[in-house]
């Protein structure tokens, strides 16, 4: 079964809680504590008074005077006993300023030098702690489970709660784990929160151990307990997991909704099984179980990802004759893709018509249409249209205001982008990375390579600082640039940073190897990619091919094409033009047998399934017109065959 998940939660790590805890209490503020029951005052008052005395202070939060107060009853045979220990606990509880830490080393100091605590003792702690420390409550419930007592429902109930409420999902799972072990099982508003929350946080195998555990002992819960793991499964590309899940919960008799099928659409659109998601549209159709305006809108947006814009606007229409009205969501994912095509005439019309049915803009609406602008080359239009949006006062959010200052950059205004982002920063704004990596690039395509490094230490990056596209953006202009005090510079930064070269970056420093003509070095530097990660792309040897023959390092450039053909870096049909353009060029009729000559390559090229394609066809055309295949009939017979 793929479901067979171990709980990430063990009781090795519920001893190592242990451990953490009586390494904190064993400090000084401890010990002081502690020592309260070795010493007794001298002045001794009746013992009633005593209780009453004790119970005032613990009352009014003054643990130490209550704590004193309780040390004076030894002067009394048999005396203090457990409930007056419990008496101070629960009347210390009922403060307002009760410390845990306090509470706690009372407890130890019961264990170590008595009265030994008993049931009572357990349940006045948990059930105030149960309000206000989950970490010591759960430490409660560990020493109670030693000493042999049983924790109720109630208790480790509003326990769960409690890590539901603050988030804390490992003392979560200890806690689910204590239910367990007591045959308690969760009621099932709180355990489909619980399940929801560790899907949200990415702990998507915890949150099937604890639907499984669950399942296995009989417990067969509604379909809003499971919903968020088929979510989570298809979200992190687990569709197919997902799909046994939704059999699985099927067989149980479980009846899936809506938001069950939905799931698994939106994870085989993610993946690109295009079959696989309208083979389940139709199963959710004749299960009768009727789309939504998310099922339709995964789908739109899915054909619109793939070219496929016709057929995304056959199922909006579909949409409508359901009666199933495109909501701001849909219409955002339309007029992005509107944008994206250039369809101007049709943008205008289209947001006419989303007034008409009550959809007004919102920040995604502005993003989807000013960031397709973009992408169409559209850059004044968006320029104008953004600038509109801030004068009529409409409040827009951050992914609105990165996109206004990408149209600065490409309109080479990076200077003015960056004033803008501090005089934005000082009224409020909260610039994020893509803020300041837009702007870093805005200055490397203006080849102000040395003020980009200066704002790549200057910038409030978040908590994980600058990232690979930062780093990138700099690396790249630098080799272009041939700087190598900048390269040098960004790559100490990177390795500081603990930033590990991408493919791309690595293909920036392949460039400038090449054109600085250090090929040895060059060929190093791609043996390491070839041998460890990051692997280089097809577009990295053509990039060495390239520059090698440009040097009139043929034979060089062959070999290296023919270590790396039939390997996971196969050639394309680039390589192949690269080398036959080469080839031609320099007149290199290469010997067969040493070194392949032009219709090998021709041949091998066809054989290995790739076609001749319109740069071949010039580059031999060129070669014919110019008779440089003159003396190799088998070419222009090939060609022309």
């Amino acid at each position: 079964m793929p479901f067979s998940l171990s709980p990430a939660i063990t009781y090795s790590c519920m001893l190592c809680r242990n451990l953490r805890f009586l390494a904190t209490f064993s400090t000084s503020c401890a010990l002081n504590t502690l020592d309260y029951f070795k010493e007794a005052d001298a002045h001794v008052s009746d013992y009633p008074e005593l209780q009453r005395r004790m119970q005032s202070y613990a009352f009014s939060g003054d643990f130490n005077n209550a704590l004193c107060t309780l040390n004076l009853m030894k002067n009394f045979d048999g005396k203090p006993t457990v409930n007056d220990c419990n008496a101070l606990l629960y009347s210390y509880l009922k403060s307002k300023n009760a410390c845990w830490q306090e509470l706690v080393e009372m407890y130890i100091g019961m264990k170590r030098f008595g009265p030994p605590p008993n049931a009572s003792t357990f349940n006045t702690l948990l059930n105030g702690m149960v309000l206000g420390n989950l970490e010591h409550a759960v430490f409660i419930v560990e020493e109670m489970c030693r000493s042999d007592f049983v924790p109720s429902f109630t208790s480790l109930s509003k326990m769960l709660k409690m890590a539901i409420k603050f988030g804390n999902l490992v003392d979560g799972l200890t806690v689910f784990e204590y239910m367990l072990r007591y045959d308690y099982h969760p009621t099932e508003p709180t355990l489909n929160k619980f399940i929801s929350l560790l899907c949200q946080v990415g702990m998507v195998s915890e949150a099937w151990f604890v639907l499984s555990v669950l399942l296995r002992k009989g417990y067969v819960y509604n379909v809003f307990c499971y919903n968020p793991i088929l979510w989570a499964l298809c979200k992190s590309g687990r569709s197919y997991v997902a799909l046994q899940l939704f059999c699985l919960m099927k067989k149980k008799g479980c009846v899936h909704n809506v938001c069950s099928y939905t799931a698994l659409i939106y994870g085989f659109c993610r993946e690109g099984l295009q079959d696989d998601a309208f083979q389940w549209l139709d199963l959710m159709q004749s299960d009768g179980c009727k789309p939504n305006v998310i099922t339709y809108t995964i789908i739109v947006k899915f054909l619109f990802d793939n070219g496929k814009f016709e057929e995304a606007m056959d199922f909006v229409g579909k949409m409508e004759r359901d009666k199933c009205q495109p909501d701001l969501l849909t219409s955002n994912v339309i007029l992005r893709e509107l944008c994206r095509k250039g369809r101007l005439g049709d943008i205008s019309k289209f947001i006419q018509v989303m007034g008409q049915k009550g959809l007004y803009p919102d920040s995604y609406t502005y993003a989807a249409l000013c960031g397709g602008l973009l992408k169409t080359g559209k850059t004044g239009i968006a320029h104008e249209l953004l600038l509109d949006v801030f004068s009529s006062g409409f409040t827009v959010d951050a992914a609105v205001y990165n996109i206004y200052l990408r149209c600065l950059c490409q309109e080479h205004k990076s200077r003015e982008a960056l004033s803008l982002l501090k005089s934005m920063m000082e009224a409020g704004f909260k610039p994020n990375n893509v803020s300041y990596n837009t702007i870093l690039i805005g200055f490397c395509k203006e080849k102000n390579i040395n003020e980009a490094f200066e704002l790549l230490y200057s910038f409030e990056w978040d908590a994980n600082g600058p990232n690979a596209v930062s780093f990138n953006a700099i690396l790249s202009t630098a080799c272009r640039l041939g700087n190598s005090a900048i390269i040098q510079r960004i790559l100490n930064h990177m390795r500081y940073e603990d930033v590990k070269l991408s493919v791309f970056s690595l293909t920036c420093l392949v460039r400038y190897v090449c054109r600085s003509g250090n090929f040895s070095e060059c060929m190093k530097l791609v043996e390491s990619m070839m041998q460890s990660s990051p692997t280089p792309t097809v577009v990295t040897f053509n990039l060495l091919l390239h520059n090698l023959c440009k040097n009139r390092l043929l034979g060089t450039a062959y070999r290296i094409f023919r270590s790396v053909r039939n390997t996971e870096f196969l050639p394309d049909v680039t390589s192949y033009n690269i080398l036959i353009h080469a080839s031609l060029r320099e007149h290199n009729h290469l010997l067969r047998g040493k070194f392949w000559d032009i219709l090998s390559l021709l041949q091998v090229m066809v054989v290995e399934g790739f076609q001749p394609d319109e740069v071949t066809a010039e580059i031999l055309n060129q070669a014919v017109s110019s008779g440089s295949v003159k003396r190799f009939p088998g070419v222009v017979k090939f060609w022309s065959g």
